[in-house]
């Protein structure tokens, strides 16, 4: 089984910049999320120590200081967050939360298009494997 990797908001934040930069410091890192998050230097400094010791990320030393990368994907994170979403608010069911979505008018007409299109997809790859497997 693969393994899960739950985050808190902060930590998201965190792995968002790891994932864009690829690698970061510290400082880097909190002077990127300062003005949405606010914190001290020493917070982002902790949290990172704590997502080292969680295999979320690790370091290299470059001088006197520490170099950060992610050791998980973001798709990886995304499997484990959104399947924990709908297990627990959904129970279970992907297209709960699709409807919801579309309910609730959170999706404009260029992303349901999108999803429109990303259906078509797995609708034909669903049947190319019923086909190479029946």
């Amino acid at each position: 089984m693969s393994r899960r990797y739950r985050l808190g908001d902060l930590q998201l934040a965190i792995m968002q910049v790891l994932w864009a930069r690829q690698e970061a410091t510290s400082s880097e890192v909190h002077a990127t999320l300062l003005a949405e998050h606010g914190l001290a230097p020493t917070t982002i400094a902790t949290m990172l120590r704590k997502m080292e010791e969680k295999g979320v990320v690790a370091h290299r030393v470059e001088g006197r200081g520490f170099i950060y990368r992610p050791t998980v994907g973001e798709l990886q994170v995304q499997q484990t967050m959104v399947g924990e979403l709908v297990g627990r608010l959904f129970r279970g069911d992907p297209a709960a939360l699709v409807s919801h979505l579309l309910v609730e008018g959170e999706i404009d007409p260029d992303e349901l298009a999108a999803l429109e299109s990303a259906v078509a997809e797995a609708r034909e790859e669903l049947q190319r494997q019923e086909r190479n497997h029946g």
